[in-house]
């Protein structure tokens, strides 16, 4: 049984309605003015309004904006006179959710009230499922139920507090930055900066200006003096995004700034103090790049004192319904589309994908059906194509050779190494189009391709 409130100063109409009203099953409460409707709200649980837009006193118009000042999600309906149209469509543009015109047919008013309440009650759900995710599965805005997710928040729950610095793994599009910023956020630095270095592919020299900063004259154009990344991050977080791909100089001085905490910036003398905790994240694997040499042993060690590995959704499946509703929720919200639910054949396809992009990639898919959409249901024709038709061209099957012997670790970049060969090759080498067909973002590509030592040089010459 739902409340609703009646705005109405006509005492025949306000019959009529509330009559109709209770024969729904539900209460009725009535208010002649609009200066008594806003009272009423104040002291009372309302879930639908139905307002006169033709009052004594203040008018309707002026009573919906302090509804919507007020209470932003309450539930109005407006009645106008068949030559005011103007003025409901006005009403409709200040948040009402629909127009009834007088003279109305009883019908009419019914079915706009039920439209009203089912388009409340999905409201309310959204609303609870939203809690429920935050309470039960959360962790800040990382959402998982799956035991890996779960094993996850309770290391960075242990770990965060801790001095130690922390090494985020995993591949690309799994959220190791929302991970790291949840490690800053329940840490003791979590009054501090959070600062990030995008380290995936500049230059050294330009690399270490940011990170330590530089003197007047260190270099062309260096016209003034210019605090660095530790420097701002003093007392707080430095995240590095990708940190395999900092160049073996650069590394040294990291080294350095960790077991010191101190540093120069660039063509300087001074030597400056950094209380600063590295969070660093890459989704290589650091111990073949220390054995292959690109990466420095000692520095591997320093970094990888905790280390936190991020599950691929395709192994947490059962996350994902609550991953496609959270961000169903956001995107609505943010575009602000009527789309309400995602219909069960367009969510089978969402858990049946592998998703190679992981969460990154769930994402963008459901932003895209969003943007999309015209109704109130997501459904399949609003997916990707390569969701709706998994495979697009790329081999369906795992790799054909002989994965005796391999560990899973292996057997996976090898699947990927496949993957990423034929993507190359239907795109005669041209990286971001292979970029494109296999879901993923060119610079990921680009980091995937650096690891399994793939070039498209030799895929077009094989």
């Amino acid at each position: 049984m739902r409340r609703i409130l009646v705005v109405d100063d006509e005492e025949v109409l306000q019959d009529i309605l509330v009559t109709l009203i209770r024969k729904e099953g539900h209460q009725a409460v009535c208010a002649r003015t609009g200066e008594e409707a806003l009272v009423m709200l104040d002291r009372e649980e309302i879930d639908l309004v139905l307002l006169d837009l033709m009052l004594p006193g203040m008018s309707g118009q002026e009573v919906l904006l302090q509804i919507r000042a007020k209470y932003p999600d309450q539930m109005v309906v407006v009645i106008t006179a068949h030559s005011s149209i103007e003025s409901a469509i006005e009403a409709m543009r200040a948040g009402a959710f629909h127009y009834i015109s007088k003279p109305f047919k009883n019908e009419e008013v019914l079915l706009t009230v039920r439209q009203g309440l089912e388009r409340q009650s999905l409201r309310e759900e959204n609303r609870a499922l939203k809690e429920q995710l935050r309470q039960r599965f959360g962790f800040d805005n990382i959402i998982g139920k799956s035991k890996p997710m779960q094993e996850v928040f309770e290391l960075v729950r242990l770990a965060a507090p801790s001095k130690s610095n922390i090494l985020v793994t995993g591949e690309s599009g799994t959220g190791k930055e929302l991970v790291a910023k949840a490690i800053h956020l329940h840490s003791r630095r979590s009054d501090g900066p959070f600062v990030t270095v995008n380290s995936g592919s500049m230059p050294a020299d330009l690399l270490e200006s940011n990170l330590f900063g530089h003197v007047r004259g260190a270099f062309t154009g260096a016209v003034s003096s210019k605090k660095g990344l530790f420097e701002m991050a003093d007392e707080g977080s430095i995240f590095f995004d990708e940190i395999g791909n900092v160049p073996l100089e650069t590394q040294a001085k990291l080294l350095r700034v960790i077991q010191e905490k101190e540093f120069m910036r660039l063509g300087g003398t001074e030597t400056l103090k950094a209380d600063v905790r590295i969070i660093a994240a890459t989704n290589a694997d650091l111990e073949v790049e220390v054995q292959a040499g690109r990466f420095r042993e000692d520095l591997f060690y320093r970094l990888n004192v905790i280390s936190v590995q991020l599950p691929p959704l395709r192994s947490r499946t059962e996350d994902i319904p609550l991953l496609a509703q959270h961000f169903l929720g956001r995107y609505t919200e943010e575009n602000e589309k009527p789309l309400e639910a995602i219909m069960p054949s367009a969510m089978q396809l969402l858990v049946d994908y592998a998703w190679p992009g992981n969460v990154r990639e769930l994402e963008n898919a459901i932003e895209r059906a969003v943007v999309l959409s015209s109704g109130s249901q997501l459904d399949v024709q609003l997916l990707p194509q390569s969701v709706r038709q998994p495979g697009s061209g790329l081999p369906s099957q795992p790799p054909s050779q002989n994965t005796n012997g391999m560990s899973l670790k292996q057997a996976v970049a090898s699947y990927e190494r496949q993957l990423i060969v034929k993507a190359l090759q239907a795109c005669g080498g041209i990286q971001k189009r292979a970029a494109e067909k296999l879901q993923v973002k060119p610079t990921t590509l680009h980091e995937m391709m650096k690891r399994l030592n793939v070039s498209a040089e030799s895929v077009l010459a094989s």
